[in-house]
This record gives structure tokens, C-alpha cells and sequence, in this order.
């Protein structure tokens, strides 16, 4: 009797190992995207030599007026000017605040700290006409991806610090500057090696685990 009784225990205590083994949170169930998010960190500055051309050294995002009447925030300075004089970014938007440039200045200089000065013929003393604006954001990976480069304040960002250049831990404005990709190529090689390697050791798990529970299952 007490020999059975042990078997019965035995056999008892296999079952609850095999069930164990059987759960998804021992096993695995697969993999999925849980979210993507941007990597807003400093790419490398290339000089273009042209006058409307900004690139932000730090933290920051220039604003533009979307055309659904939303302020979009972006990184890319490539800036021009519309038949009003106004700056505007390559989707053709306007940069808020709105800063009109005079159709006789015959140069244009925007400092560090983001002030618009331009000389005109006849006067060679630079004449300040407007002050380029940064926004900032307590969670910037937050932000909503509107496309042509431009995203959206969202919950999640939180609401737009606005500030100028070099005030308040906001970045450096650089004229004749634009921002090249922030991706770094060796890197991102490096790291898909890594999910790779992770993955090929995830999925030898799982078969060593199969091959365990199919000679459970054969001596039971």
C-alpha cells in the first residue's frame, strides 16, 4: 500500500511539473512590438553657407503653423522665404513667431541666440527684425509624428516650453548649419547583431525545453 501511495505522489508531482512547464509565462508565447518611440539626440552639423540654413546645437525644436491651424515642431532649420518676406520651412509653412525679412536686404545674419538682424542698401548697420523661437518638451519621445518631418504635441509630451536660444537649457542656433542624421550606421549594426544572437539563444530555449517536457511525457 505505502509503495503505491508513493507512486501516486510521484505521478502526482510529474503532472504538476508538466502543467508548469506548459505555461506561457515558463515557455513562451512569442514576441511582439510593444511601441516604437524616436531617438531625438544630436546629429552631426554640416555646413551649407547659406544664410537661411539653422541648425539647433542642444535642445530645442523650431515651430511652424501647420496647415490645420496646429503648431508643428521640427528639427530641420532649411529655411526660405515666401512671397511675403516671411520665413517659411520647405513644406512651405510659416515659422512661429513670424519673422519677415525686408525684399531689399541684401544680407541676413541670425546669431547664436536666435536674433534676425538684416542690413538693407544705403545702411550698413544691422536692423533686428525678429527673434527666432524654441520649444521644448518635458517627454519629447511623446511627441506625434505628423510626417514631412513635423510632430504634434500629444498627453504624453506634455505641453510646449517655449524659450529663446541659450535661455533656460535650451541649445545654440548655428546660421550656414543644417542637422544631418543622428542614426549612427556601426551602431545599429552592432545592435542588431545583439537581437540576433538574442534571439538565436531564446529559440534554443525553447526547443531544449520542448525536447524536456516530450521525455517527460514519454516516461510518465
Amino acid at each position: 500500500w505505502r509503495r503505491t501511495s508513493w507512486k501516486v505522489c510521484v505521478f502526482r508531482k510529474e503532472l504538476r511539473l508538466k502543467m508548469s512547464l506548459t505555461s506561457p509565462r515558463v515557455v513562451g508565447t512569442g514576441v511582439k512590438v510593444v511601441s516604437t518611440q524616436k531617438l531625438f539626440t544630436q546629429g552631426g552639423l554640416v555646413s551649407t553657407d547659406n544664410a537661411l540654413d539653422l541648425a539647433i546645437d542642444g535642445k530645442g525644436f523650431f515651430q511652424a503653423l501647420l496647415p490645420d491651424g496646429r503648431v508643428g515642431y521640427t528639427r530641420s532649420g532649411i529655411l526660405s522665404r515666401n512671397a511675403e518676406g516671411l520665413l517659411t520651412t520647405t513644406s512651405g509653412y510659416v515659422v512661429q513667431p513670424q519673422i519677415q525679412i525686408p525684399e531689399d536686404a541684401t544680407s541676413i545674419n541670425i546669431s547664436s541666440s536666435g536674433i534676425v538682424s538684416v542690413t538693407t542698401p544705403g545702411n550698413d548697420i544691422g536692423q533686428e527684425v525678429g527673434q527666432v523661437s524654441l520649444a521644448n518638451f518635458s517627454n519629447p519621445r511623446g511627441l506625434t509624428p505628423v510626417g514631412e518631418n513635423f510632430s504634434v504635441e500629444s498627453a504624453e509630451s506634455g505641453v510646449a516650453q517655449e524659450g529663446a536660444p541659450l535661455d533656460g537649457g535650451f541649445g545654440k542656433v548655428l546660421q550656414g548649419y543644417v542637422e544631418s542624421s543622428n542614426v549612427n550606421v556601426v551602431q545599429q549594426l552592432v545592435d542588431m547583431i545583439e537581437t540576433q544572437r538574442a534571439y538565436e539563444v531564446s529559440s534554443k530555449s525553447i526547443t531544449a525545453v520542448d525536447e524536456m517536457m516530450q521525455f517527460i511525457s514519454r516516461n510518465l
